[in-house]
């Protein structure tokens, strides 16, 4: 009994070890610190330097006890291990805390982070032209991204200046790195944002703006001055965000009423505080499968020797990536490939689909179509695969089937029997006629 309890004790000594140590299960984070090399000022391509670092990542302070009992590798500078407080538990997800051994780590990157001013339409939350004396301290921006792409997080901390205890002061992260949706859906792209409640910046006012960029192309989707509660004039419609989510839980998640081809590519959300910046990518992919028809409809009847030019007609899909194919079933229930026969390019609708078309030439000698069966169009996109079918019938074909080889074989046997049936009685009337003759003779 004793022994039992002193292995309790034990563990319960290790548990609030590890409890202290790891801040309520949050994880330790590996990540590198990137910055621009010294002295490699100016020009387009600037020198970058990274170096391995490690977070400690706690919901509550760290005490001189608390950092005694971490201890991190040996291949880690001391100068890039921080100690990190996330009183909202932001790094805390479990994204980013993989289980023990596992090969799949979340990835994680670090950078100096310099306060600076706004965009214009921002201007407001720093119209004081003196820099706060909270400023004046050593900032961070972190960016991570989960495992299995289950969390975006880019995060503000601030250490004071010469520490490695920094803290989170402003988080915005994203649950939906990537987004698929159809055509005329409406789509959320999660955004939330959360600002230190202890910090001087908190209850400063706040600005929201989504961006869109796709292939070096951009613009302004979005924008909200959450300090003068109003928003920015863009050319943009049928987007919006849940304002009374936005104050009262950070909810700035963007609404697209439609989604339409146009919207696919990535979207950018910001979250602005005084002199600060966070922002979150999130990719939003509009998936449309394809729409099929075969022409001529229906198929008119083929005879041996002529050829017969049919269409597969491809609409209304998005993205432009398809592979169109034919297949044919015959009687026997057998299907094999016809090839894609000549594909035509892409052809773009004013709604931004796409539409292609493949045309095949029927010949029944040379594709051994035998009596026709079933002719197939097969279309593999990325919203899924799509069959359309048409009835083929060959007719005045040379060699017969199965069914008239029946026939004829029943056919045969049917006059082989009339015509022994006929000479049985003939040969027997014959027999008669000669038997009487021979009688009147005597």
């Amino acid at each position: 009994m004793s022994e039992i309890s002193i292995i309790y004790k034990i563990s319960i000594i290790a548990f609030t070890l590890y409890f202290r140590a790891s801040g309520s299960g949050c994880p330790v984070l590996e990540c590198w610190f990137v910055q621009e090399k010294p002295g490699h000022g100016g020009g387009f391509s600037v020198p970058m330097s990274q170096e391995k670092s490690l977070m400690f990542i706690r919901t509550e302070a760290y005490s001189e006890e608390i950092m005694s009992d971490l201890h991190p590798p040996a291949d880690i500078s001391p100068s890039r291990v921080y100690y990190v407080t996330d009183p909202a538990g932001t790094f805390c997800s479990a994204a980013l805390n993989p289980p023990k051994g596992s090969v799949n780590k979340p990835k994680c990157e670090i950078n100096p982070f310099m306060p600076h001013g706004m965009v214009r339409w921002t201007s407001a939350l720093t119209d004081s032209a003196q820099s706060p004396v909270y400023l004046q301290a050593d900032w961070f921006s972190v960016a991570a991204q989960g495992l299995d792409e289950q969390l975006t997080l880019s995060n503000i901390m601030r250490a004071p200046s010469a520490s490695k205890e920094p803290k989170v002061i402003l988080s915005v992260s994203s649950k939906t790195a990537l987004v698929r949706s159809r055509l005329g859906e409406p789509v959320l792209l999660d955004c939330g944002f959360w600002v230190d409640p202890s910090s001087p910046v908190h209850g400063s006012g706040f600005s929201v703006e989504w961006r869109y960029q796709f292939r070096g192309e951009g613009r302004l989707v979005l924008a909200y001055d959450g300090k003068n509660d109003r928003f920015a004039e863009t050319s943009e419609t049928g987007a919006d965000i849940d304002i009374t989510g936005l104050y009262e839980t950070g909810n700035a998640s963007l609404i697209l009423e439609e989604s339409q081809v146009r919207h696919s590519g990535t979207y950018i959300c910001t979250v602005y505080l005084p002199h600060l910046l966070a922002q979150v990518a999130v990719d939003l992919e509009i998936v449309e499968p394809p729409s099929l028809s075969i022409y001529p409809s229906p198929l008119p009847l083929l005879v041996p020797g002529q050829l017969l030019l049919i269409q597969c007609e491809a609409s209304g899909f998005a993205p432009h990536t398809l592979d169109l194919g034919w297949e044919f079933t015959g009687a026997d229930g057998k299907s094999r490939s016809l090839g894609q026969g000549g594909v035509t390019g892409h052809r773009q609708a004013s709604d931004g689909t796409f539409s292609q078309s493949s045309r095949l030439e029927l010949d029944s000698g040379k594709m051994r179509l035998g009596r026709g069966g079933d002719i197939t169009c097969v279309a593999k996109h990325a919203g899924g695969t799509r069959r359309a079918t048409a009835t083929l019938s060959v007719i005045g074909v040379s060699a017969p089937s199965i069914e008239d080889s029946m026939a004829m074989v029943a056919v045969a046997l049917l006059l082989y029997g009339m015509i022994k049936f006929l000479y049985w009685t003939f040969s027997s009337s014959d027999s008669s006629d000669t038997e009487l003759k021979n009688k009147k003779e005597k």
